[in-house]
Order: C-alpha cells, then sequence, then structure tokens
C-alpha cells in the first residue's frame, strides 16, 4: 500500500481553508498504481457471485469501471440530477453544508443483482450510505463497498455499519 499512498498527494486548504484535499490524480496517471488500486479494490470480492459495480459521480466512475472491466461484470453509474437521459430512481441526502441527489435508470438493475459500490473515498459516509440505498431502491443487494481512500477521523464507516467495507489507505 505505500506505493499507492505515495502517489497520494495533499493539497492545503482546498476546496475550503483548514481542508487537506487527498488528490488522487498521481495515482490514476500512474499506469501500475492504478493497477494495483484496482486490483486491491476487488480482490476481497472475488468470489462473491458479483454482478455488477455501481459507483458515484464522478471519481467513483474511474475506479467503479475498472474494477467491473476486471471482474467481467456491468458499471452502473451514479449520477447527479439531469444527468441520465432515461427514466431514473432518485435518492436525497444531506452533506455537511447542504443536500445532494443521487440518480440511477430505473432498468440498471434487478433484484438479482449483487452490486459492489465502488468510490476514490469515504469521508462522512453520506454519498455512500445514500448510493447503498439507491441500490437497494433498484431491487439488488449491496453486497459490499470498496474505496481507494478513508479518512477515519470523520467515521464515515459509521453509517454503513450494515455493509462490509474495504478501503485501501487510511488517513
Amino acid at each position: 500500500m505505500d506505493r499507492l499512498r505515495n502517489k497520494v498527494r495533499d493539497i492545503p486548504d482546498f476546496p475550503k481553508p483548514g481542508v487537506i484535499f487527498k488528490d488522487i490524480s498521481p495515482l490514476v496517471k500512474d499506469p501500475a498504481t492504478l493497477k494495483i488500486a484496482v486490483h486491491q479494490l476487488l480482490y476481497p470480492f472475488l468470489g462473491q457471485k458479483i454482478t455488477a459495480v455501481a459507483g458515484m459521480e464522478a471519481r467513483g466512475f474511474i475506479f467503479g469501471s475498472l474494477v467491473a472491466w476486471e471482474l467481467g461484470v456491468g458499471f452502473v453509474p451514479l449520477r447527479k440530477p439531469g444527468k441520465l437521459p432515461y427514466n431514473v430512481k432518485s435518492v436525497s441526502y444531506n452533506l455537511e453544508y447542504g443536500s445532494a441527489t443521487l440518480e440511477a435508470h430505473i432498468d440498471a438493475l434487478t433484484e438479482n443483482d449483487r452490486v459492489l459500490l465502488v468510490d476514490d473515498l469515504l469521508a462522512t459516509g453520506g454519498t455512500a450510505k445514500a448510493s447503498c440505498e439507491l441500490v437497494e431502491c433498484l431491487g439488488a443487494k449491496v453486497v459490499a463497498c470498496a474505496f481507494v481512500i478513508e479518512l477515519d477521523r470523520l467515521k464515515g464507516r459509521e453509517k454503513l455499519k450494515n455493509y462490509q467495507i474495504h478501503s485501501l489507505l487510511h488517513y
């Protein structure tokens, strides 16, 4: 994991003063560390009969689609409102300062699907919890949630206590 950790860059005071942003751009730029991250994200779930991977906009698309490709399953994008062209199911949730909504096509998943949820970062857990709810509203089962980075002090894991969680890097 040190190879991955060395490719995560700290950006102080972004997006606001006092925040240290964990920038994954160097990690995804380097093919070797990107490959390591993708394989480490999916490894615990080999043999668990995953039928789909869902990823949240936007960085969850990077890792989620690659994990789906490696597992040989489809990818379901969980998008911000107004981005999907077909009928959608929506879940709204609270953020630290305001609220947000995620959407997926109503036919993206079925009750037969076993879904691995993938994102780059677990912080407060609000987006991940809403993503799990959206997957479940579509009838599917969330098998687990996998993250490249988990910010432990923000306790996002507590909002996901009903799900298996796998994080590669802890800060």
